[in-house]
């Protein structure tokens, strides 16, 4: 009788049950409430680039007419709009979570798949984080657009960039889902880009002049807007093709299958013991899991930060440099290192009932700090092209990375009691992270950088370089005494672990 009548109310009602049922769960979800401080930060940061983008809204004519004093700054905005797109297009595809929602609990009902799908489609349609770009669009669109095309061309404009918010949410989706498990999509997708951008460098074909042109029509046409809908249209018709594919769990097994075959073996490392095992256990995992395959198909995007910096090395401080070099030769240390531990917080109580003892636990981690470590330090060693001091900063920061941060990673990650929900996605995902996050980039980071920066002050910069040398060769040198801590640390903390990764936000 009670099935009968949540299904007839179910279905009277089907979007706004679904949207109530999504907000129960983020409010009844154990870490809620724990993430407050969290959640006020990044409220804190929304609030901060709100108001920075009204400020570029009112002020982009100024810059553009600087920047192109040959043309009216609309005009000039125009040329760009392709590349903002492609720019957008790129940035959801790498950090736009999907959209998900357990089927399983609504097949059991008289809900038609259409519905399931529709909602899943439209919830990212509806997240306000997406309509923050109207506080730069209406601003833009009085001082820039107005007086170019009118106040009919700006409301248009307005428009048309509501809609290619849409467009880009749902396209950038499509791709996620179709192509975003697949290594070699996500090659093609990043080549697409790379050859949109060549053509315009390379002067073979004006991209600038092309997106000038198709803007331009679309502001000054009435029904200029109906085009722009018509491509969110086609994207939104896309997902649901995609969906009739793949609606049922079933679909997946066979990709999940083959994804477990790839990576189900790394025998190389099992010639190491049970640090090896370890290892190998932590590459799989690594392999198999959304959030931190996000996390290495993201981390050639970081291993070139330096060629926006280090082309015009000479006019940035000597403190910047430094954070830029412990950054770039220790970027997968970083990335993957901020989850060390309790990424294995699924199955942590398992690794806990093995026999496995702390000092190899320990040592696998550790092993696994240093590799990452190496890895980012050799591939970034033609940065030593751009100058001497480059080349000393990046080797000081080397040294730095394994002696000193991989420890403060290791010791820090025993207070992280939070597990973490490697199937959801990677980047602006707050799950799983707390303050102690955040405090761990003191050491990391913010103190060579100060360390530098005070120095540079009495023009003893060196001094400061062998200070900070001399910390990493010490942690080399007593890398086991320095281990020894973060085990006694670990067996104190053990079972707060355990307990805490039991909890599932």
């Amino acid at each position: 009788m009670f099935f009968t009548l949540y299904s007839n109310k179910l279905t009277k009602n089907m979007y706004t049950q679904f949207f109530k049922h999504h907000w129960l769960k983020s409010l009844r979800a154990p870490g809620y409430y724990k993430n407050l401080i969290v959640n006020i930060f990044m409220g804190l940061s929304v609030l901060y680039f709100l108001v920075i983008f009204v400020l570029l809204g009112f002020t982009m004519p100024k810059i553009l007419a600087e920047a192109a004093p040959h043309l009216d700054p609309a005009y000039t905005f125009n040329g760009g709009m392709i590349f903002v797109i492609v720019l957008a297009l790129l940035i959801r595809f790498l950090f736009q979570p999907l959209s998900t929602v357990n089927l399983q609990s609504y097949q059991v009902l008289p809900i038609k798949r259409s519905k399931l799908v529709n909602y899943l489609l439209l919830k990212p349609l509806l997240n306000p984080a997406n309509y923050l770009t109207l506080s730069f669009a209406i601003p833009f669109a009085i001082t820039g657009i107005n007086p170019a095309y009118g106040i009919g061309g700006a409301f248009r404009f307005i428009i048309i960039v509501i809609f290619i918010v849409w467009f880009t949410t749902l396209f950038a989706t499509f791709l996620k889902r179709k192509f975003g498990s697949n290594i070699l999509g996500i090659i093609a997708f990043l080549a697409i880009i790379a050859g949109v951008v060549a053509l315009e460098y390379f002067k073979i074909f004006s991209i600038f002049e092309m997106s000038q042109r198709v803007f331009g029509f679309l502001i000054e046409n009435p029904i200029g807007w109906i085009l722009v809908l018509g491509l969110s249209t086609v994207a939104f018709v896309l997902n649901k093709w995609f969906f009739a594919q793949n609606y049922y769990p079933e679909n997946f097994d066979k990709k999940t299958a083959k994804k477990q075959v790839e990576t189900r073996n790394f025998t190389f490392m099992e010639r190491f013991g049970k640090i090896g095992e370890i290892i190998s256990l932590e590459m799989k995992l690594v392999l198999r899991h959304k959030r931190t395959k996000n996390v290495l198909y993201l981390l050639p995007i970081f291993l070139f930060y330096g060629l926006l910096f280090y082309p015009e090395s000479m006019s940035q401080s000597s403190g910047a440099l430094m954070f830029i070099a412990i950054f770039i030769t220790g970027a997968a240390m970083i990335m993957f290192g901020q989850w060390i531990i309790n990424w294995d917080g699924s199955y942590f109580d398992f690794l806990m009932t093995r026999n496995i003892d702390t000092r190899t636990y320990i040592r696998a981690n550790f092993y696994a700090l240093l590799a990452l470590n190496f890895m980012s330090f050799i591939i970034t060693t033609p940065y030593f092209l751009f100058g001497t001091h480059i080349t000393i900063n990046h080797l000081v920061a080397f040294l730095y990375n394994v002696g000193v941060n991989t420890h403060i990673y290791l010791f820090g990650a025993t207070f992280n009691t939070k597990r973490l929900d490697l199937s959801q996605r990677s980047a602006m995902n707050m799950q799983g992270v707390s303050y102690k996050n955040f405090l761990i980039i003191i050491p990391l980071l913010v103190v060579p950088m100060g360390l530098i920066g005070i120095f540079s002050l009495f023009d003893a910069k060196n001094i400061a370089l062998i200070i900070l040398a001399l910390l990493g060769l010490g942690g080399i040198f007593f890398w086991r005494q320095l281990l020894k801590i973060t085990e006694k640390q670990f067996l104190k903390r053990k079972y707060a672990l355990c307990e805490g990764f039991r909890k599932k936000e």
